[in-house]
């Protein structure tokens, strides 16, 4: 359904540099992890057409002299793909596709690429696909410009649509099926989730910017032998493991997709099923490359990412990982003014600091409980079901005017969560914290 990159192909890249400013930051983007984004979708680099422009040209993104470098090239090398660091409109995309004679993929196609080849499970798969058709739904007309609407006449009389507006038809009843069976997986792993819950489990999600040493961290956390490369989104199926920790507390912990920079929405939306472990975790473990010279910027974008997928709420360890590569940085752990562990310092190549990590996440998975009595109207009867629902209520009685009192005792970061689900300030409900 989509145009997947087979071995051998060669591409032109093309990355613009935007003047800084707040209303281009959409636009702007690092050339150096477009480079491998694209060695990790399997391609060659042919050359790499760099430019810098005030704002995007409406019809070719680029000034009309770059797009005849880009043909000059495209005769000189003999590449058959022109791969953009931008996100192009489909309009733009059309008009490329005809100047330079080749195929044109954006930033967001060349990721999409990237995860149909790394999805192994079925949920992958679907979610790859949901994505996908997502963002083909903008540009089937890109395949379909040579055909006009069905000839009547005897024999000939079509459904009186044309091909665009059949495929079209096609593609929603095709996005209809996934979302479908999309959300009998997520009300499987929601049963996972509950049972995990009703055990006293906690859950620990790993998250981060591609390509900082998630995946190698937790098979060493948990001899999984979860595939880990020196590559851009080398994980993309979720996994979850049981470690026990050094004083005996037993976890789940979850290694799930790395972040990237402008993460397309399609992606976001596609992969919910997969991003609410992050979500439901009990505690996030960021992990960073303290050793990239984008540190900060990455670790803004998974910030970003988190705060749409609604898991900002949640206590998280930063992890920086990679101080082998820092000249004098030893492990260690930063504590906040309460003890709290709020950074740990670590290799994992070189496996340095490693047991202090698992005493933070220790620390962290034994998290202080909320327990409260509450004043519950009947008219908020949706709260009383949540609670009951995560086993949190302990006690029910009758209180004045048909209010329901409920002692309840359950993680802050679930009531957090709680109060985030209903949007509403939960406080006024307690009557003794």
């Amino acid at each position: 359904m989509f145009d997947r990159h087979s071995g051998g192909e060669s591409a032109i890249l093309v990355h613009i540099d935007f003047q800084q400013s707040a209303s281009q930051d959409k636009h702007q983007e690092d050339l150096q992890e477009f480079v491998e984004l694209v060695r990790s979708a399997g391609l060659d680099v042919m050359d790499i057409i760099t430019a810098k422009r005030a704002s995007p040209d409406p019809k070719f993104f680029i000034g009309s002299g770059k797009i005849d470098e880009i043909k000059s090239v495209k005769q000189a090398t003999d590449a058959n793909v022109i791969i953009f660091n931008h996100n192009l409109s489909p309009a733009q995309e059309r008009n490329i596709e005809r100047a330079v004679e080749a195929r044109v993929i954006d930033r967001i196609g060349l990721i999409l690429d990237i995860f149909a080849q790394r999805a192994s499970t079925f949920e992958g798969k679907l979610q790859v696909e949901l994505a996908q058709l997502r963002h083909l739904s903008t540009r089937l007309i890109r395949g379909w410009t040579h055909l006009e609407r069905q000839k009547g006449g005897i024999g000939l009389r079509g459904p009186g649509e044309t091909q665009l507006e059949t495929d079209r038809r096609l593609l929603r009843e095709r996005l209809k099926y996934i979302d479908k069976r999309l959300e009998k997986v997520s009300k499987q792993r929601e049963q996972g989730r509950r049972s995990r819950k009703r055990a006293n489990i906690k859950t620990v999600s790993i998250v981060g910017y591609t390509n900082a040493g998630k995946s190698t961290l937790f098979n060493y956390l948990t001899t999984a032998g979860v595939l880990a490369e020196d590559k851009l989104f080398a994980t993309l199926d979720p996994t979850l493991r049981r470690i026990s920790l050094p004083q005996g507390t037993d976890v789940i912990i979850a290694d799930t997709v790395g972040f990237i920079r402008h993460l397309p929405h399609e992606l976001v939306a596609a992969f919910r099923a997969t991003l609410e472990e992050s979500v439901e975790a009990d505690v996030l473990l960021h992990v960073i490359d303290a050793a990239s010279d984008r540190r900060d910027e990455n670790m803004e974008q998974v910030e970003e990412v988190l705060t749409e997928i609604g898991a900002e709420t949640i206590p998280r360890l930063e992890i920086y990982n990679k101080i082998d590569l820092i000249e004098g940085a030893e492990p260690h752990i930063d504590r906040d003014d309460k003890g709290r562990p709020i950074r740990v310092w670590i290799s994992v190549i070189k496996e340095q600091g490693i047991e202090l990590l698992r005493e933070a996440i220790e620390e962290l998975a034994q998290e202080e409980q909320f327990n409260a009595e509450l004043r519950i109207p009947p008219q908020q009867g949706r709260l009383r079901g949540l609670l009951y629902e995560l086993q949190a209520v302990e006690a029910e009685n009758a209180g004045d005017n048909g209010d329901i009192l409920l002692t309840v005792s359950l993680p802050k970061s679930d009531w957090i969560r709680l109060g985030r689900q209903l949007e509403k300030d939960l406080t006024p409900f307690v009557v003794n914290p």
